[in-house]
């Protein structure tokens, strides 16, 4: 098939390369030409385990193909994806600014009947109509809007595109569900279900997907602070209540909170499309309340341990990106840590194996940036894992205890490590919801 994605961001590059990677004939747009330049000299805007391949691949087999040019990819276009940003605004509704541009690119561009317009941005409810009516306006081609949300993680796109446990399409139309699903067939050989429903449905059930998942990593959050409190480990908890098939074992892990270009914006959109329609989202709402105030978790340890100066104090990190597997520090839970301990007069030092040139984005020369994992510890008078990269898993702790200053401390905001173990090690030791494990 004849496809055109507009926008060439995280969405729209990983669901533009993975359909020519099914042999379909793709055209990503975008409007900033230097994006365009980068990708067509093999440069990636974004990290993703996977990616760099399949783009090489089908950009050396002529099926893939990066452009500015919209009027040239929707002439030749029979499927036509949305795949542009929705950022929240400043009162947490999703800024439809992009969205609504590219629905006039397309009633101007389209040069044939029946193309299937695909919506994958997340958008909230009645979008998609809102979507149609911009491009019927400007268009007298009949065409099919379909709602297709996507549920790719990051650090695992690629396999969750190519792998889905389901796949939603939303549309008015049989034949433009028909045809989606035609594409989308080599993807569900396994027994994936395509499941159709109406747009509006389906526009929710990216909402509600999100929202859950949220919800999950908050509540677990809330159940560690109080382990923390009454001198239970979460750890324990979380197997406890993971065997439980009606719980399961997936978003039960503590930490610092959640970040992303996802679940933030999402949850706000979805807090602010119940005020629109007079319905409280009572427990959404507390969600992000949540989360917000976790990310100050593993600050206040180190207050509680240090005191509120931190003058003086070298405090290394390691993790930046939001979570590990990719290069995204949008709403990292790093960025308010390490702006709370700059603001009490901490020196820090921070590694990561992917974010770094983003974190220099972020942070300028507020901080110092290392090579190694190693690099960052030399006299630090704590170390705090912000987020689980592999290689943070099993360092080598002699190594890391003779750099670190005589009294090293680890404030472990990924419970990656064993406290008593550590303990022996002669390191003061905190993680999120383990009795104090000091």
């Amino acid at each position: 098939m004849q496809i055109a994605v507009l926008g060439t961001g995280y969405v729209g590059l990983v669901v533009g390369s993975c359909l020519s990677e099914l042999g379909n004939d793709v055209v990503c747009v975008d409007v900033d030409a230097a994006k365009i330049d980068a990708l067509n000299d093999g440069i990636l805007p974004i990290y993703e385990p996977g990616l760099t391949d399949i783009v090489s691949r089908n950009r050396r087999e002529n099926r893939l193909s990066f452009s500015t040019d919209a009027e040239a990819a929707l002439a030749t276009a029979e499927i036509v994806y949305i795949a542009v940003g929705t950022p929240s605004d400043h009162d947490g509704r999703a800024d439809l600014t992009y969205v609504c541009k590219v629905a006039e690119t397309i009633g101007d561009g389209i040069q044939h009947s029946d193309v299937i317009v695909v919506c994958k941005s997340t958008v909230p409810i009645g979008t998609n109509a809102r979507v149609r009516a911009i491009i019927s306006e400007r268009t007298d081609l009949p065409f099919h809007m379909v709602s297709n949300p996507e549920f790719l993680k990051e650090g695992a796109a690629v396999r969750d595109f190519m792998a889905p446990d389901r796949i939603v399409i939303g549309s008015e139309s049989q034949e433009a569900g028909q045809r989606l699903a035609k594409l989308y067939a080599p993807l569900v050989r396994t027994g994936a279900p395509i499941i159709q429903m109406d747009l509006a449905s389906a526009e929710m059930t990216k909402y509600a997907a999100n929202a859950m998942l949220a919800t999950r990593i908050s509540f677990m959050n809330e159940i560690a602070n109080l382990c923390n409190k009454v001198g239970a480990d979460v750890t324990q908890v979380r197997r406890g209540i993971g065997t439980d098939p009606r719980i399961g074992k997936h978003f039960l892990f503590p930490g610092v909170g959640y970040g992303g270009s996802c679940f933030p914006k999402d949850v706000r959109a979805l807090v602010r499309s119940g005020n629109e329609v007079g319905v409280d989202m009572n427990i959404v709402a507390a969600v992000e309340r949540v989360n917000e105030k976790q990310k100050e978790v593993v600050v206040g340890q180190v207050m509680d341990h240090f005191g509120s100066d931190l003058s003086g104090l070298h405090l290394a990190i390691w993790g930046l990106a939001f979570k590990a597997q990719t290069d995204d520090m949008r709403e990292a839970p790093s960025i308010v840590i390490i702006n709370a301990l700059l603001e009490a007069g901490a020196t820090v030092s921070a590694f990561d194996p992917q974010a770094t040139k983003t974190a220099r984005e972020v942070f300028a020369d507020r901080l110092t940036y290392g090579r190694t994992a190693y690099d960052i510890l030399d006299n630090a008078n704590a170390l705090l894992i912000i987020t689980d990269w592999n290689e943070f898993r099993a360092p080598d702790f002699d190594r890391v205890k003779s750099l670190m200053a005589d009294s090293a401390a680890i404030f472990d905001g990924r419970n990656l490590y064993d406290p008593t173990a550590l303990r022996k090690r002669g390191f003061f030791y905190r993680a999120i919801g383990r009795g104090g494990s000091a």
